[in-house]
């Protein structure tokens, strides 16, 4: 377990009583550099129990196994840890103080040319971020704002910020905002509207980690509602520190309402606590120098500090360390202190100042010397601390500012460390007698955010509800148009099997009908096809050679097994098909299927013309007495 999250641990109050808990947060971290443990433990452990529960895993350890097995768990697991509960115009009464307060005093004597920096902290799905722009172009006109206004919108969620992206929502989101900024603002694009594209523009998203990521600054306006209630104690100092760093002077600050900031008076002052707007306060130490600064450059600046005896003892008895660098980056002057503090002599004054150790230690100063020379401004490098042999470390405040001749050329730079040891000290004895004051309070203020926390989980659990109940309203209508189309489709079906129904039945008359005039026939019939295959085989042509008519039907006239020579009108039939002749007629001589030889007039017509069929007529007539009748008569 890293140190860093053995401390988070720790600042939240609690120890999890599951180790594994702590297990995954530190896979995560090591696998996605995500830091759960910046947040508050007990939320965390209390949603990653709920996501386990969704996955059927029982324990954390098999909760660690499972992400290892199912990379695709991380993001699913990051969407249960980051509640993304939003809309526009989310508590009316800090909107309406926005507009009616902190927006006309930014732009309360406003330079045309200067811009205005919104920053929207933990910005979810966007509707915050758009509804700062709405406000904003009310007050200034749309052309003004999309001029003069940048939007900055930050989070952690990648899919939040995609969604944010796009300024597409369902209509049903647009509940709160009102009428005739719906119509201005807002276009329909289906089932969904669509923010105002020009005035999208002025409004820039992208993923920002509060707790680890450098803050945008130059910020007038700075909204992180509902976000520092997230982390633990530490992470929210750190948080609040890049906050007040951000803030312009006198910068305004607007939380959510379970958020307080009761033990952090030093950096913002309340402006109206009740809808949890703030102000930032400025460092006062850093604003005496800065006066200091600026009414002594109104007098004349001497060229150089010992051109009389009362200026070198002054400058040289000075008990803050200071040194002088000219414009060609030569060091010029250097005071006891300083030469004490960094062990300086007399040899090194007329040096490159780059040369010298205290260019870089005990803190890099060559970019903050170049800094202030190209920007003629003071430059507060920070505090740093300089090892001392033998004993604690002393802390120095370093700043550097320019110095300008009477007609404002640069004459050099001055850099100057004052001892902030003992102030450090104090502050530290402050910070730990606060401690058990602000620990009473971040109980309160935990309980109050948990709370807090617990009613948007539910309010995610209702949209979620609301949404799921929406797709299985969706379903049954697709369901009942889908049974619908079914019934229609039984309907046609119904009525192309009556329509069969009614063929089958005319076609069954036509086929009696021709069986009954096939029957009427005193000779034999047989219908061939095109292939020679036998299509009809009436009664007498059934009495005659002994084969029923279901035996004859379908097989080819060569194949029958019948007293007729059925090779001798295989050539005739072939001739009346190919059109050489409609009718043919000869005589052969064939056993009856009593075995009795009979004389048989066989007659080939061709069929053809009806419905696209061709075949052949076979008409077979024993003509045995008649022959014989005709003999007997001729030999009389």
């Amino acid at each position: 377990m890293s140190p860093e999250g053995s401390t988070s641990a720790e600042a939240d109050g609690r120890k999890p009583s599951d180790v594994g808990f702590l297990d995954v947060l530190e896979l995560v971290k090591a696998s996605r550099g995500f830091d759960i443990g910046a947040y508050k433990l007990s939320g965390v452990e209390r949603r990653m129990r709920r996501r386990m529960q969704e996955v059927r895993v029982a324990g954390f350890g098999d909760y660690a196994d499972y992400l290892e097995v199912h990379p695709e768990e991380f993001a699913l697991l990051f969407d249960a840890m980051l509640i993304n509960v939003t809309r526009f115009f989310r508590d009316p009464g800090t909107w309406d103080y926005l507009r009616d307060s902190v927006i006309p005093a930014l732009l309360d004597g406003l330079d045309p040319d200067a811009t205005i920096r919104v920053w929207s902290a933990g910005c979810a799905s966007g509707e915050e971020a758009y509804s700062l722009a709405m406000l904003f172009a009310e007050a200034m006109g749309i052309d003004a704002c999309r001029r003069q206004v940048k939007i900055y919108a930050t989070d952690l969620d990648d899919d939040a910020l995609d969604q944010a992206r796009q300024a597409m929502y369902s209509a049903s989101a647009l509940a709160s905002v009102p009428d005739e900024y719906r119509a201005r603002y807002f276009t329909e694009r289906g089932a969904n509207v669509v923010f105002r594209q020009d005035l999208r523009r002025t409004v820039i998203f992208g993923r920002h980690d509060l707790s680890r990521d450098a803050p945008i600054s130059r910020v007038s306006l700075l909204l992180c509602r509902n976000t520092l209630m997230y982390f633990n104690t530490e992470r929210q100092s750190r948080i609040l520190g890049r906050v007040h760093f951000a803030l312009l002077e006198e910068g305004f600050l607007v939380l959510g309402r379970a958020e307080m900031l009761l033990s952090h008076g030093g950096l913002f002052a309340p402006v109206e606590l009740g809808q949890r707007v703030f102000r930032k306060v400025l460092d006062t130490n850093l604003r005496t120098q800065l006066l200091a600064m600026t009414s002594s450059g109104r007098d004349r600046l001497p060229t150089h500090p010992a051109h009389n005896d009362l200026g070198l003892a002054s400058w040289d008895g000075n008990p803050v360390a200071e040194a002088v660098v000219d414009a060609n980056g030569t060091l010029r002057l250097v005071n006891r202190e300083a030469a004490a503090l960094f062990r300086l002599s007399s040899t090194d004054i007329g040096r490159p100042f780059q040369d010298l150790e205290l260019s870089y230690r005990p803190l890099e100063l060559r970019p903050y010397l170049k800094a202030a020379v190209s920007e003629r401004r003071p430059i507060v490098a920070g505090d740093v601390a300089l090892d001392r042999q033998g004993g604690p470390p002393t802390w120095l405040s370093v700043q550097l500012t320019p110095i300008t001749g009477d007609t404002g050329d640069l004459l050099g730079v001055s850099l100057t460390f004052r001892d902030i040891t003992t102030a450090r000290q104090l502050t530290n004895d402050l910070e730990r007698a606060n401690r058990e004051l602000d620990t009473a309070y971040e109980e309160l203020q935990s309980s109050n955010e948990e709370l807090e926390t617990t009613n948007e989980e539910l309010q995610s659990t209702i949209e979620e509800q609301e949404t799921t109940n929406e797709e299985l309203q969706s379903t049954n209508e697709e369901l009942e148009s889908l049974n619908e189309e079914l019934q229609a489709t039984n309907l046609e079906q119904q009525a192309m099997n009556d329509e069969l129904r009614e063929k089958t039945t005319q076609l069954d008359q036509v086929n009696a009908y021709l069986e009954s005039i096939l029957g009427t026939l005193e000779a034999g019939v047989m219908v061939l096809d095109s292939a020679l295959n036998v299509v009809m085989w009436n009664e007498q042509a059934q009495d005659l050679w002994g084969v029923r008519t279901d035996e004859a039907k379908g097989t080819a006239l060569l194949n029958l097994d019948i007293g007729l020579p059925v090779e001798q009108l295989r050539q005739p039939v072939r001739d009346a098909l190919a059109g050489g002749s409609e009718r043919h007629e000869l005589t052969v001589a064939a056993p009856n299927r009593r075995g009795r030889q009979i004389t048989c007039a066989v007659t080939i017509r061709a069929l053809g013309g009806t419905a696209g069929f061709r075949g052949a007529v076979v008409l077979m007539e024993d003509i045995t007495d008649v022959r014989d009748h005709a003999a007997g008569t001729a030999g009389q």
